[in-house]
C-alpha cells in the first residue's frame, strides 16, 4: 500500500490538472488561443517581444486555473425549507446558509442550487467575500402547480479566479426534499349521518376512551352511584358491580379514491383526477377537523393510516401524524393499473365503516353495481361521480347520459350521489349533498344528484 501511495496521488494530481484545464471559460480559452498564435507569429517573424507578449497571454490561464486548483476553502452549506410541506400552488422559500470554517477568507463564490424544473429556474447567487469565520445567508421561492415529492440540491459551488479566466464546481451531498400535496379546501360543516360532531352516541360509532375494565361491569368503588349497581353481576360474581359510565365516543369516515387510470382522461393539474385527489384531501382534512376517525382507502385496496386495531386513525394526539401520512400519500399517488373496485369492496366488508365519502371516474355497470354493495357496510355514504370526457371539453358542458346513469343507479341503491361537472368547486357540491339530505328532491345546482346521506 505504500508503494501505491504516491502513484495513486501522482493520478489524482493529472486527473484535478485535467478537471481545472476543463474549467478554463471562454476568456480563458481566448487568452490561451491568442497567446499561443501570438507566440508562433513571434517565431515565425523574429519578433521578441511579440514573443513575451504571447507567453503571458497564455500562461495567465493555466496560471489562474492552477492557482484555482491548488486553493483549499473550507465551507459549510445548509438548507431550511420553510415550510417542508405546501399545496399546490403555494410558495415556499428555501434558505441557504454558507459558513467559512477556515482561518483564510475566501475569494469571489458563486453559489447554485438544483432544483427541478418545474420549481421555477435554478437560483444562482454571487458571493463576492467571506470573512474568516464569517457566514453568509441568502433564500429563494419555489413553486409548482403539480403535487409530489421534489429533490432539493445537492448544493454546488462554482469558484473563479479574480481575472474570470477558470472556475471549478464543488458540490455538497446533501439534499432536501419539497412536498407538494393536494390543495385543500375549507368545507361547511354539515350534518352528517344526524349527528352534528364527531363525538356521541349515534349507530357506527367505536369507543374512542373505552378500556378493558369499561368493556363489563366492573367492582364497586369508594364514591360510585349506587343507582349503577348491575344486580344481575352482582349475584353471577358475588360481589357488588357498577355498570360501566358513558364514553365518549368516536364517529368513523372511510374516503374512498378511485385511482384506476381506465376512468380517468386526461392529466394536469386541471384534470378529473387531480380534481379527485384535491376532494379526497379536503373531505380527509375536514373529518378530521370535526372529531372523525379517518382512513383514506383507494381501489387497491390499500389502507391509510394502516390496517391496527380498526385501521382507522387513533386518538386526537396521532390525529396530525395520520393526517400527514394522508396527504403525503396522496402527494404521490397516481393512477393504478386495476380496472375494477373489488379490492376496496373487500376491504369494506369487513364491519361497520361509519361514513363512506367516495370519489370515483367513470364507472360502467359492473362497477357501479360494486359501488352499490358497499352501501350496505356503512351508515351513510355520498359519492361524487366525475365525468372524465366533460373536463377534458373545460368548464361547462353538462354531464353525459353514462355519468347521469352512475349517478341514478347509486341513488338507488341509498347512496347521495353527486355529478361532478367540470368547473363547479367541492364547496358547492358538499352543500348540494347537504340540502339533498334535508329535501325531498335534489337542489337546483350544475350537478345531478340522487339519494341521500342517511
Amino acid at each position: 500500500m505504500a508503494a501505491g501511495g504516491p502513484a495513486a496521488r501522482a493520478e489524482d494530481d493529472r486527473g484535478g490538472l485535467r478537471t481545472a484545464l476543463a474549467g478554463l471559460t471562454t476568456r480563458g480559452r481566448s487568452f490561451f488561443a491568442a497567446g499561443i498564435a501570438a507566440a508562433v507569429c513571434a517565431y515565425v517573424l523574429g519578433q521578441s517581444d511579440l514573443l513575451r507578449v504571447g507567453l503571458l497571454l497564455a500562461v495567465l490561464p493555466l496560471v489562474c486555473a492552477a492557482v484555482l486548483y491548488r486553493t483549499r476553502y473550507r465551507v459549510a452549506g445548509s438548507r431550511r425549507l420553510s415550510p417542508a410541506r405546501v399545496p399546490a400552488g403555494a410558495e415556499a422559500r428555501v434558505h441557504l446558509r454558507m459558513d467559512n470554517v477556515s482561518r483564510l477568507p475566501t475569494g469571489l463564490l458563486m453559489l447554485q442550487d438544483r432544483v427541478p424544473y418545474v420549481l421555477g429556474p435554478r437560483p444562482r447567487f454571487v458571493l463576492d467575500r467571506v470573512e474568516a469565520g464569517g457566514r453568509r445567508e441568502v433564500s429563494y421561492r419555489v413553486r409548482s402547480d403539480l403535487r409530489g415529492r421534489y429533490p432539493l440540491g445537492p448544493l454546488q459551488l462554482r469558484l473563479t479566479d479574480p481575472f474570470g479566466m477558470c472556475e471549478l464546481t464543488r458540490s455538497f451531498s446533501t439534499y432536501d426534499t419539497l412536498t407538494v400535496v393536494p390543495r385543500v379546501e375549507a368545507l361547511p360543516p354539515v350534518r352528517l349521518t344526524g349527528e352534528a360532531k364527531g363525538y356521541g352516541d349515534g349507530r357506527h360509532r367505536s369507543l374512542a376512551l373505552a378500556g378493558e375494565d369499561d368493556v363489563i361491569p366492573r367492582g364497586y368503588r369508594y364514591g360510585d352511584d349506587l343507582r349503577r349497581v348491575h344486580w344481575r353481576s352482582t349475584a353471577r360474581y358475588g360481589e357488588l358491580m357498577v355498570r360501566r359510565e358513558e364514553q365518549p365516543q368516536r364517529s368513523r369516515c372511510t374516503v374512498l379514491l378511485d385511482t384506476r387510470g381506465v376512468a380517468y382522461q386526461g392529466a394536469g393539474p386541471d384534470s378529473a383526477f387531480e380534481w379527485a385527489v384535491a376532494g379526497t384531501a379536503s373531505a380527509l382534512v375536514h373529518m378530521l377537523e370535526r372529531g372523525f376517525s379517518v382512513r383514506l382507502l383507494t381501489d387497491t385496496g390499500n389502507s391509510l393510516p394502516g390496517e391496527g386495531a380498526d385501521g382507522f386513525a387513533g386518538a386526537s394526539q396521532e390525529s396530525a401524524d395520520s393526517a400527514g401520512l394522508m396527504m403525503d400519500t396522496l402527494a404521490v399517488i397516481d393512477h393504478s393499473d386495476g380496472a375494477g373496485l373489488s379490492r376496496a369492496y373487500d376491504v369494506l366488508r369487513g364491519g361497520n365503516e361509519g361514513l363512506l365519502v367516495a370519489f370515483l371516474g367513470d364507472l360502467d355497470e359492473e362497477q357501479a353495481a360494486v359501488i352499490a354493495k358497499m352501501r350496505q357496510r356503512s351508515g351513510a355514504a355520498v359519492a361524487f361521480v366525475l365525468d372524465s370526457a366533460a373536463w377534458t371539453q373545460g368548464p361547462g358542458p353538462a354531464p353525459s347520459a353514462a355519468a347521469q346513469h352512475s349517478v341514478r343507479l347509486l341513488g338507488e341503491a341509498g347512496w347521495t350521489a353527486v355529478a361532478v361537472p367540470p368547473g363547479v368547486a367541492l364547496v358547492d357540491l358538499w352543500r348540494q349533498a347537504d340540502r339533498l339530505r334535508t329535501s325531498a328532491g335534489p337542489a337546483p345546482t350544475a350537478g345531478t344528484t340522487a339519494g341521500g346521506w342517511s
